[in-house]
């Protein structure tokens, strides 16, 4: 090898070092560079009902474990990783909730592989413990809320309050038009109950307990029986017999279809039969697991079913 040839393949490799350094110096300082927003991710205070909660500032994995909110956060343009088995049953909802998973609430090595930033449940829930070892819990309590704060706070959990005041003001708007339109069909004098069956009990319900109630008694402020106004708008729900369906029933009853296989044979009685609701065509069934809800995206369409019923000629 001649001199000239030496200094070239000396230069040759000292470039090639050059680079190889330069390389592994770029990758080290990206890798800290990554590794340093990985532990400083960003995140915020939710002041929660049992104290503050550090939760990310823009949740992206969330594990909505109370059943009625699945909902909310779909109409926040947010689809849960995790919901239970209820939400899934809303035909509302339509594909929205396909990619989300089914956790029960003894699935927990299910929610752990989902890996949520995030789980929200009722503040009842049995498997809080367990669900602060995976993640961020925040906890509410459903009868706290009426289903308008509802909303709101489930916006503030996951940093879209703005959005979700939005909708507050849009459905105020939306209702008020609705009520002037019943009122003109059906005037402001008529009475409202809601019931079903469930198994082989029967239910009235009160005015936030899902339904549709929120729609005929908040939105609507369409009128209760004083009997059951008296008796179920405090506690939310009353377990009645068929006997007793006349004391609480009023011109017009929505009634559930039911689920958990319920005993629909009071519809058979006599008792039934006879009140002048059913009578006059004023009994209106409706899809129990769909209604249930009361969630922006199931409130839309409960009113659109409810003043539809209501507005037939």
């Amino acid at each position: 090898m001649n001199k000239r040839t030496k200094k070239l393949l000396i230069s040759f490799m000292t470039m090639l070092l050059i680079f190889a350094l330069a390389a592994c110096g770029n990758k080290s300082e990206d890798g800290a560079s990554s590794g340093e927003k990985d532990s400083k991710k960003e995140t915020r205070i939710y002041k929660g009902e049992n104290g503050d909660v550090e939760v990310p500032a823009k949740p992206k994995r969330i594990a909505m474990m109370a059943a009625t909110y699945a909902g909310n956060l779909l109409s926040l343009g947010i689809t849960p990783v995790a919901v239970n088995e209820y939400p899934k049953q809303n035909k509302f909802y339509g594909n929205k909730l396909d990619k989300a998973e089914v956790v029960t609430a003894d699935s927990y090595e299910k929610l752990l592989e989902l890996n949520p930033d995030l789980i929200i449940t009722y503040s009842d829930d049995k498997n809080i413990k367990k669900y602060k070892e995976i993640a961020p819990t925040v906890t509410l309590t459903y009868n706290k809320y009426d289903y308008l704060e509802q909303h709101v706070e489930i916006g503030k959990i996951v940093g879209k309050e703005k959005e979700a005041k939005a909708w507050v003001e849009e459905w105020k708007k939306k209702a008020a038009d609705a009520r002037e339109k019943v009122n003109s069909a059906i005037g402001q004098d008529k009475t409202f109950m809601v019931m079903e069956a469930y198994g082989k009990d029967m239910y009235v319900y009160g005015k936030n307990w899902g339904r549709g109630t929120e729609v005929i008694y908040q939105a609507l402020q369409l009128k209760a029986p004083k009997k059951l106004e008296k008796d179920v708008f405090g506690p939310g729900w009353k377990a009645i017999s068929t006997e007793v369906i006349p004391t609480y029933a009023g011109d017009y009853i929505f009634v559930g279809t039911g689920s958990g296989n319920p005993d629909n044979s009071f519809m058979e009685s006599n008792v039934w039969k006879g009140l002048p609701a059913v009578k006059k065509g004023h009994a209106i069934k409706f899809d129990s697991q769909s209604f249930y809800f009361n969630d922006p995206i199931s409130l839309e369409k409960e009113l659109d079913f409810i003043v539809k019923e209501l507005t037939k000629k």
